[in-house]
């Protein structure tokens, strides 16, 4: 039985999965190998996404080979309920709607996770989490999963060093056609394309804090800086600040970048990098954003403890007023920025992504019971598939080398 907001909604939400099928061409084409193939024949599927329009066409590609696909979104605020009526009304199972309280959404969790998965796709860690806690008796009969993001690649780690990971979980979030294009270009396009929909402010002109310079950092400092922002730089790694000073950005520890800030963006996936440190040293009217996955980066305890006051100053902007009457704006309730305030993604950078977890998610298939309880990288054959898939779509050669170019090479 579906959970979503209104089945009604689903039309609008088709017009959305078919714009974004149209220039998703990798996956157009997977989706065609998938259903002639079906890989995932008599399979269950559990998948817990960003529930947007991108996410959707994966669960048909994934149903199109031949899975039985249950699926909910990974964060309350990114949930479109439109997609989710359109995927619904097409077949597939759904639990998930916007807004979603704590209880609802583990509750939706849980209710995909009870039909026993095969194979689990997740975003954050949340459903491995819930399964092996919740619902250990299941976890014998799921061959592995796919991880989509830092953040739960981190969880998958920590279990595996406790000898607690209980089957094969792919690590998608570090093959090279994931971040190095989600994670820079990506987040990079779509947290500018939120903050600047949500505020409807210049950027141009404003000094921006770029809490974490990973990858997602790298993306959302280069964005800030072509349109027109001062950029300053927070870290602790000493080697991504060297980077960072010499890609043209100040760098300063955030004690200092607290007091200059106008808008800040973190993308760290640790916690409280905003703090009540600094809060108080914060401008009246910074714009305090998140974009690292969970709502942990930004402490909104302490903003909630601290303030004398709190209202909607716009639609997803919360000022929280402090004793001495400065105001700050926190978007999306710190949570994704670009997802809880936009659309996620451009269509073409997930084209890959999730390129990268269907065919993950096939070798997991074709491989069931030969793999160990242990983090896996994606088999280089598959980031390599995706790649030239992609140049092929955009309409581009590369050279090949010669046999004895690649004796040369030791390859």
């Amino acid at each position: 039985m579906n959970e979503i907001r209104d089945i009604a909604l689903a039309p609008y939400g088709e017009k959305k999965i078919a714009w974004v099928r149209r220039n998703m061409p990798v996956l157009r084409g997977i989706e065609a190998d998938f259903a002639r193939e079906k890989p995932f024949a008599g399979m269950k599927i559990a998948l817990s996404v960003h529930l947007e329009a991108k996410t959707a066409y994966l669960c048909r590609v994934l149903a199109a080979g031949g899975a039985e696909m249950y699926v909910t979104g990974s964060n309350p605020l990114s949930t479109q309920d439109d997609v989710a009526a359109a995927l619904a009304d097409g077949g597939i199972e759904v639990h998930a709607v916007y807004g979603a309280s704590e209880e609802e959404y583990f509750g939706h969790i849980r209710n995909v996770l009870a039909h026993g998965p095969n194979i689990i796709i997740d975003d954050g860690g949340d459903l491995l989490e819930t399964m092996r806690t919740e619902f250990p008796e299941l976890c014998s009969g799921v061959i592995g999963g796919c991880e989509e993001t830092t953040s739960g690649i981190h969880r998958i780690r920590k279990l595996a060093k406790a000898g607690e990971l209980p089957f094969t979980m792919v690590e998608v979030n570090d093959a090279d056609c994931k971040h190095l294009f989600d994670n820079r270009y990506g987040t990079g396009q779509s947290v500018w394309d939120a903050i600047m929909r949500t505020t409807n402010l210049v950027v141009a002109g404003k000094t921006v804090i770029v809490c974490g310079y990973g990858w997602c950092g790298k993306g959302v400092a280069m964005r800030a800086k072509g349109l027109g922002a001062k950029v300053v730089v927070t870290e602790t790694d000493p080697i991504r600040a060297i980077e960072a000073v010499m890609d043209g950005f100040e760098v300063m520890p955030m004690r200092e970048a607290a007091k200059v800030g106008e808008i800040f963006c973190s993308v760290t996936g640790c916690k409280d990098v905003m703090n009540a440190e600094h809060f108080v040293l914060m401008r009246d009217g910074a714009i305090l954003t998140n974009a690292g996955h969970f709502n942990v980066e930004i402490d909104m305890d302490a903003l909630e403890k601290m303030a004398v006051r709190k209202y909607e100053a716009r639609h997803n902007i919360t000022s929280y007023v402090m004793p001495d009457g400065r105001e700050l704006f926190v978007l999306g309730e710190g949570r994704l920025v670009n997802l809880a305030c936009g659309d996620g993604h451009p269509a073409e950078i997930m084209d890959m992504s999730f390129a990268i977890q269907a065919l993950s998610a096939e070798y997991l298939a074709k491989h069931a019971g030969a793999l160990d309880c242990a983090p896996m990288s994606v088999p280089r054959e598959i980031d390599e598939a995706v790649a030239r898939r992609k140049l092929a779509s955009l309409g581009v050669e590369i050279d090949t080398m010669t046999t004895e170019q690649k004796d040369y090479m030791g390859i």
